[in-house]
């Protein structure tokens, strides 16, 4: 096994509706979805987001996209128009999301390229 930062094996694109922020992850190789979707668990990204004081955390797998979509309530401080940060809204949130570790079986990191 091997650990790698998620962003070696994924990207990902977020955004937010009032309160609610979605984080779309999508794997670069169809190989590295079952890792993700062992790892990537909607506690373990509860768990990442806490500061932030988020609600429920859904995610739906996208298989033939090779990807998962997640959705996070109450993660963005009442939204753009309620918050008083600088940013209350989720389009930057994504890169926190591929700060993840995952393990990647021996056979998988042979497909890894050579990201930083």
């Amino acid at each position: 096994m091997s650990r790698v930062l998620l962003h070696r094996i994924a990207h990902a694109r977020s955004g937010d509706k009032g309160n609610r922020l979605n984080i779309a992850l999508i794997c670069y190789r169809p190989e590295f979805f079952d890792a993700i979707a062992e790892q990537v668990t909607p506690d373990r990204v509860a768990d990442l987001f806490a500061s932030r004081k988020v609600g429920r955390v859904q995610r739906f797998e996208l298989p033939k996209l090779w990807a998962f979509n997640f959705v996070l309530d109450h993660a963005l401080d009442g939204g753009v128009n309620a918050s008083l940060g600088l940013d209350g809204h989720g389009k930057t949130l994504s890169f926190k999301l591929l700060t993840l570790h995952v393990e990647l079986p021996q056979p998988i990191q042979s497909l890894l390229t050579d990201q930083s």
